[in-house]
Formats: structure tokens, C-alpha cells, sequence
């Protein structure tokens, strides 16, 4: 086969530093679009960005070319730095596959993360995901 073909979308969910309420809703659409340009810029495709005061859920496409913790590193880096001295991100990541049935779910998903977070914590919903997609943890580590 001469060309490579995939379809790779990610749902990747990362908080603020200790779960800090930093992202206030009112800079919660230009953050969004921030990190959508940031993206851009390493040619990743974004499907859906979106979350709450302390984190961030992201539904995209990384190029095959690109590692995924150096997509994630210049993301958060960049947007570290263009939130301002006071604000950082958590060191670590979570990155769920997502097969092409569901990315439409995972863009309501996404998009509705107030309503949801009225029942579930961010640390639930987090401990939900991982298990969810049958990821081994440590829970002393998972937010430490």
C-alpha cells in the first residue's frame, strides 16, 4: 500500500493545576478558540472543545506525523502563557479513542459539560472515563 489512511479522533480531558476554578465562563469562548488555533497551527484537526471553571475536554485528530505528548505540550504551554502568569494546567492527560460511531456523542458530550457537571465532579467524571475505557490507575496518583 502506497498511502497511509486513519481516522484517529481522541477525547483528551485535562484540568487546571489542582483543580482550580481558573477559567472563568466568561473567557471560556476565547480560550476555546485559542486552543482551536493552537491546534490549527500543528495541523490537528478539532472536532469539539469545551468544559468547566477547572478543565478542559477536547475531541480532535492528531496527525500521524506528530507524538502525542509534544501535541499536548505546545497546547498547554501555549495556552498556559496566553492565560496569563496566574494560570497552568495539570501535568498529565487522559486520552480516550473514539470510534467513528461515537464522535457525534462525544461533541454533545462535550458541549453539554454544564448540565452535566450539576450530578458528577470533575474527579468523578475523570475515575468515570478511565474505567469506562478500561484503563488501569493507581487512585493515589490519579490527581496527585
Amino acid at each position: 500500500m502506497s498511502h497511509t489512511y486513519a481516522y484517529n479522533p481522541v477525547h483528551v480531558v485535562f484540568s487546571t493545576k489542582d483543580r482550580r476554578k481558573l477559567i472563568p465562563k466568561e473567557s471560556q469562548p476565547r480560550l476555546w478558540a485559542y486552543l482551536a488555533g493552537a491546534c490549527k497551527k500543528q495541523k490537528i484537526f478539532v472536532h469539539e472543545i469545551g468544559g468547566m471553571e477547572d478543565h478542559l475536554h477536547m475531541l480532535i485528530q492528531i496527525p500521524l506525523t506528530l507524538a502525542v505528548s509534544d501535541a499536548m505540550k505546545e497546547i498547554k504551554t501555549s495556552s498556559s502563557r496566553w492565560m496569563g502568569r496566574n494560570f497552568a494546567w495539570q501535568r498529565g492527560f487522559g486520552l480516550f479513542g473514539v470510534s467513528a460511531s461515537n464522535v457525534d456523542a462525544v461533541v454533545r458530550y462535550i458541549r453539554t459539560q454544564e448540565a452535566h457537571h450539576r450530578k458528577m465532579t470533575f474527579e468523578q467524571e475523570f475515575i468515570a472515563l478511565l474505567e469506562k475505557h478500561g484503563v488501569a490507575y493507581d487512585p493515589r496518583y490519579v490527581f496527585g
